[in-house]
């Protein structure tokens, strides 16, 4: 039985393995490549129905007792840059990574970084929900992301008990997946996630960090100011009463720069615009224009430097 493929949108793709090399295989193609070891010879059992919107993956996964592992070598291969967040639905697991590990029980969350090692184990059958995405795609800059890697999120209180019913139901009807209704559902469950990390590193506190609190506020004020071709470092810095060197700190510190973050936003909400079907009948440099790229050209080259394609053709593609 071959590897599992990349849905697409339109459709859910089903595979059931019944051996771990069959089973390897799937959760390879269909994640980023892992080792599986484990696993009762004759008594293994799995199912995996995936569907992709865009560069979001959602995986509901039916398995037998395993372990996971993504290892130095397998990451080596140089694989992109993903988070993966987990829902345990079913069962009991084992969340390893970065000196960390999170014992994960129905409707548990936990995220894991696929560019570096990790280990998942499983002592029985169980079911999660697996959705895994491009780092660029959330808010939020990886490396304050990482902080959060294998710590066990609740989702029976708090923003979690919020969070996770919505990623169960989206287990549970892969199919309305398809088309615009997908993309929004898609949209919908990474903004949901961003909220939930949010809260977790204690970004929407004012709180005893000023340092957080100030960093969340700059943050806040660049996402709202998009639009503007007044937004630059020193525009920025004089909303917040600090100088521009401090500024720059601040962004370096999470390793990125200010003009970077401000690239970056845009372009994921130029990326949301070429998705949505009532815009379909806007120009490119609408799109550009709308969120603060004042030059098509530029705006094309950027999109295709981020993205991998020219801004018609992922519009085109989509």
């Amino acid at each position: 039985m071959s590897g599992l493929p990349a849905a697409p949108a339109e459709s859910v793709a089903t595979l059931i393995a019944r051996d771990i090399a069959t089973f390897r295989t799937a959760v390879s193609d269909s994640f980023v490549p892992l080792q599986v070891s484990g696993g009762t010879p004759g008594r293994f059992r799995s199912m995996l129905r995936a569907a992709a919107v865009d560069e979001v993956h959602f995986t509901d996964l039916r398995a037998s007792a395993h372990v996971v592992e993504r290892t130095p070598e397998l990451i080596a291969r140089g694989d992109r840059a993903y988070f993966k967040l987990s829902l345990l639905l079913a069962g009991t697991g084992l969340l390893i990574q970065d000196d960390r590990e999170a014992v994960l029980r129905p409707g548990d969350l936990a995220v894991y970084d696929t560019e570096r090692p990790y280990s998942l184990v499983f002592d029985d059958d169980f079911r999660s929900m697996v959705v895994m995405f491009p780092k660029h795609l959330l808010s939020l800059p990886p490396d304050l992301v990482g902080q959060l890697t294998a710590v066990r999120i609740s989702g029976q209180e708090g923003l979690g008990g919020m969070v996770a019913p919505y990623l169960s139901q989206l287990a549970t009807n892969l199919d309305q997946l398809a088309g615009a209704t997908g993309a929004r559902l898609t949209q919908s469950a990474l903004d949901l996630v961003a909220t939930v990390f949010t809260r977790e590193l204690g970004l929407d506190e004012a709180s005893a960090d000023p340092h957080r609190a100030l960093m969340q506020r700059i943050r806040t004020h660049i996402d709202r100011n998009l639009a503007s071709t007044d937004l630059s470092p020193s525009s920025i810095a004089a909303a917040h009463f600090i100088s521009t060197r401090h500024l720059h700190g601040l962004f370096q510190s999470m390793g990125t720069t200010v003009s970077t973050w401000i690239r970056t936003r845009r372009l994921e909400q130029c990326r949301r615009d070429l998705l949505d079907p009532t815009l379909a009948d806007r120009p490119l440099s609408a799109i550009a224009a709308r969120w603060g790229f004042v030059d098509a050209a530029h705006f094309s080259r950027a999109f295709k430097s981020a993205y991998g394609v020219a801004p018609s053709e992922y519009r085109a593609a989509h």
